[in-house]
């Protein structure tokens, strides 16, 4: 029986990829996890640094423990003791071969929307790693670049900030209420609509709800 749902999805994509293509960016479509990881790995060589950001997409494909587990030059910033080891696990990120993380969301066109706290995500996807690869959920697909800045602040953080022990009104309402809150996380803001060192950001899209 054909999977309609399915192919819709594979065609939603491929207008993706063409729009990431046009920005100076490379789109990939896989199917599933499983896809998403095999693709991944077959794009970082072996012996490569690598760094990564906060991203729930990519530890639910397995990526970081695959590079965990493999032949990779890696700091692990997730398993740092102290601010000092944090910190330098983050400066190896941005002088890293590939940069691991996701998008908070992508537009049909092909533009990038992401928000972050500390910045160092943002800063990272700007300028700095070789390349920067991202695992997105088709769940982050927007129809344009308002859609895409209303489900990072309304979906994507409100929901990042269930993980934190911190105070702000969107953990309590699940709603941006545009606060300054001292634990706020939406402190930075970037749009990417163009990729000028061509071929620098690689989106693997994969058919499935992953992230936020």
């Amino acid at each position: 029986m054909t999977d309609y749902r399915k192919e819709r999805q594979q065609k939603r994509a491929e207008t993706v990829i063409r729009g990431l293509k046009s920005r100076g960016m490379e789109g990939y479509y896989a199917e599933t996890k499983e896809e998403a990881l095999k693709k991944a790995l077959s794009l970082i060589p072996e012996g490569s640094k690598i760094g990564w950001g906060g991203s729930f997409s990519v530890n639910e494909i397995g990526l970081k423990e695959a590079v965990l587990n493999g032949n990779y030059e890696v700091k692990n910033r997730d398993t740092a003791k102290t601010p000092e080891e944090k910190r330098e696990a983050e400066i190896f990120g941005y002088a890293s071969d590939f940069f691991l993380t996701s998008s908070n969301a992508v537009t049909e066109d092909g533009v990038l929307v992401n928000i972050d706290g500390s910045g160092n995500r943002v800063s990272a996807i700007a300028s700095g790693p070789r390349h920067v690869l991202m695992i997105v959920g088709m769940n982050k697909i927007t129809k344009n670049v308002d859609d895409a800045v209303y489900r990072a602040r309304n979906i994507a953080a409100p929901i990042n900030t269930q993980r934190f022990p911190i105070r702000t009104p969107c953990k309590t309402t699940g709603a941006c209420a545009d606060c300054k809150s001292p634990d706020n996380i939406c402190c930075s803001f970037l749009i990417t609509r163009f990729c000028r060192d061509a071929g620098r950001i690689k989106v693997i899209l994969v058919n499935e709800d992953l992230g936020f």
